[in-house]
């Protein structure tokens, strides 16, 4: 029992990650070993067609947020803070009429003996 039941679940698995075609075909084989009717048969398909996009969502979920995550932590620039900043630069130029002059530093001279 534990065996048949370790091995639907692994076949689950397999199907989540599976292309529609692939689902397909092994609904259709599990209808022909199970004698299932056709309308059984699409019930079944159906089911595992949703179930296999509503884990695909869920896992593009969890990776977005290890991602969002491991940005964080590296502390780096996302594109939508980068566009904000080049926004808040756009508009601080136009501002000043002008584009913006670099920085300068102070000459020091020396005393005249």
């Amino acid at each position: 029992m534990f065996e048949e039941l370790k091995k639907a679940f692994d076949k689950g698995v397999e199907y989540a990650f599976a292309t529609t075609d692939k689902i397909e075909k092994a609904a259709i084989e599990f209808a022909r070993e199970n004698n299932l009717n056709k309308e059984e048969a699409k019930k079944l398909l159906d089911h595992w067609v949703k179930k296999s996009e509503t884990m695909k969502k869920d896992l593009e979920k969890q990776i977005a947020g290890l991602q969002k995550a491991a940005i964080a932590k590296m502390n780096l620039v996302t594109r939508e803070d980068y566009k904000t900043l080049e926004q808040r630069i756009k508009k601080l130029e136009g501002a000043k009429k002008g584009p913006v002059k670099p920085a300068t530093k102070a000459v020091r001279k020396k005393p005249v003996k």
